[in-house]
């Protein structure tokens, strides 16, 4: 039994390492400051659920929502804002995408325990990153001064018109939902990409569409409160 468990340790160090070293050499082949930071969350957070985060489905949503949206309202952002941004691999998506010009990105999320994780994938962008822990609820969003909202786990808030009222008017916002209702976490999801421009309400709507996903549809809308 005894050598078992350490055959199971070493095989695991072994797997991190390994890990590390790939994405390393991926970073180093590729240029990408996403896989560059990556590999240094690998190496500094070896339990961190990089496996949910950087998932197929995960990362093909952000793709989604990245593309649709230079196509929208174009890629040039003075200050967005991410809610529920959990371990900042959109900001680091945005930031490795050529096409846009950020000059700062804040990734919001009520967890305490990622900050740091989002911190570490997205230092090679010191000042134009900034992972804060808050309640999206308890923010002022006039103070802050985002020229874009993003909120893609609008089936986690309850309320999302009394939510989106706390915005300043003329704000952009890309909001997505979804129709995952098995999910017990999902609290508001609803039914049909309709369902969901009815429930926003948007002033404007530059975009709107569905994503077909394994066991769901992903809504997103771009537009203006």
């Amino acid at each position: 039994m005894m050598k078992t468990t350490q055959t199971n340790a070493a095989n695991t160090t072994d797997w991190h390492e390994n890990a590390f070293d790939i994405i390393r050499g991926l970073s180093a082949y590729t240029g990408s400051s996403l896989i560059d930071g990556l590999a240094r969350v690998v190496a500094k957070f070896p339990d961190a659920d990089l496996g949910t985060a950087f998932n197929h489905k995960q990362v093909g949503s952000k793709i989604w929502a990245r593309d649709r949206l230079f196509e929208s309202l174009g890629g040039k952002f003075r200050h967005m804002v991410v809610l529920g941004g959990w371990y900042g691999v959109l900001s680091a998506m945005f930031f490795d995408d050529r096409r846009f010009a950020i000059g700062l990105i804040e990734s919001i999320d009520i967890d305490p325990h990622v900050a740091s994780v989002a911190e570490t994938l997205n230092a090679g962008q010191v000042t134009r990153f900034r992972a804060l822990t808050r309640d999206m609820y308890g923010l002022d969003y006039g103070a802050l001064g985002a020229d874009l909202v993003i909120n893609t786990s609008c089936e986690h808030i309850a309320d999302l018109p009394a939510w989106l009222a706390l915005l300043p008017r003329g704000t952009q916002v890309l909001l997505q939902s979804n129709d995952y209702f098995a999910e017990p976490t999902h609290i508001n999801c609803v039914p049909s990409l309709e369902a969901f421009l009815e429930q926003t309400s948007l002033s404007h709507v530059a975009f709107s569409g569905a994503l077909a996903m394994k066991k769901y549809t992903r809504f997103m809308v771009i537009g203006t409160v």
